[in-house]
């Protein structure tokens, strides 16, 4: 059980950017960051707070999931093999949206695990 614990630490744990930001910042946008990472609501921070590092920052993970998504339901279309590919990959999509909506209240910066080391926007 100790080793499932580690493993579980291990792929949580991942950059932290939260002591780049500005903590008012942080707490100003909390909102902001979970609609981030609810599917396609991700569009209303990209365009509402834009001036804001730590929406910004969740906005790009939030991203990250809907380019995912897509490509899951690209996946879904292949007979037989294809549907249950992308209903994997909408789980782990869901678990990591739970894991960044958790950052966000918690006021953290943080990596999602997986693909939150890629950049679409600055």
């Amino acid at each position: 059980m100790d080793n499932l614990k580690e493993k579980i630490q291990e792929f949580l744990n991942t950059k932290d950017f939260t002591d780049q930001m500005d903590p008012a910042d942080i707490e100003g946008n909390k909102l902001m960051g979970i609609l981030a990472y609810l599917s396609w609501l991700v569009l209303i921070p990209f365009f509402v707070a834009k001036e804001s590092e730590f929406a910004r920052f969740h906005v790009n993970q939030g991203l990250l999931l809907a380019v995912v998504e897509i490509i899951a339901v690209i996946i879904g279309l292949i007979p037989f093999v294809g549907p249950i590919i992308a209903w994997l990959v909408n789980i782990c999509c869901a678990i990591l949206s739970i894991i960044g909506i958790l950052n966000v209240v918690n006021g953290k910066a943080k990596e999602l695990p997986i693909i939150g080391s890629y950049r679409l926007i600055k």
